[in-house]
């Protein structure tokens, strides 16, 4: 009975050291960083990996909105994580354009609105930018400035748990970080104060 359970505990140490080894001798896994694609593999030849230029001009709401879940890039294409910022916002509040673009994308998915815009001049293909659960106040191939309402905040679709715009961006299949839109005096901008004159 003891040789049997010797040899039981001494198979199970085996297979645990061997399970060991190869998980120290694999390769680690890619981890993505703000311009990297989200793939498994290589990425796409029509997709490069140019950095995000810092072109935005306005927030998605507010002038500052609380980050209610920042962007956390999944190990794999369909790896859990958060592929874009939700920010706070109230029903019905406006949603601007964050930089110049044309909407690509202005309708309903899965029952949630989304508004998308492809930026000006961010390479081929073009950043995108999505926002979501929004009722669109513009349609596909429009011209869109920087701060230029394109829709409200729907009170229903969201998948935060107060009412809230999940931002995304993406350069074809990729995601990145929407955040590094926006430049450091509009990014780290703090709320408005007023001086007194004397």
């Amino acid at each position: 009975m003891r040789a049997k359970r010797c040899v039981r505990v001494c198979a199970r140490l085996i297979l645990l050291v061997i399970f060991t080894a190869t998980a120290l001798l694999a390769p680690p896994p890619t981890l993505f960083a703000a311009g990297a694609p989200l793939a498994d593999a290589d990425p796409p030849a029509t997709v490069p990996t140019v950095p995000v230029p810092a072109i935005g001009r306005a927030w998605p709401v507010g002038s500052r909105p609380p980050v209610l879940r920042g962007w956390e890039p999944p190990a794999t294409v369909y790896g859990p994580g958060h592929r874009g910022v939700d920010l706070a916002a109230a029903a019905g509040a406006p949603v601007r354009a964050v930089a110049r673009g044309r909407v690509a994308f202005a309708g309903r998915v899965a029952g949630r609105g989304v508004v998308s815009v492809d930026l000006t001049g961010t390479s081929d293909p073009p950043l995108r930018t999505t926002y979501e659960p929004v009722t669109a106040a513009v349609e596909e191939g429009e011209e869109v400035e920087p701060g230029e309402v394109i829709g409200t905040v729907d009170a229903n679709g969201s998948h935060c748990t107060a009412p809230c715009v999940h931002w995304g961006l993406r350069r074809g299949e990729s995601y990145m970080n929407p955040l590094s839109l926006l430049p450091p005096w509009l990014l780290h901008r703090g709320p408005s104060r007023l001086l007194p004159l004397a």
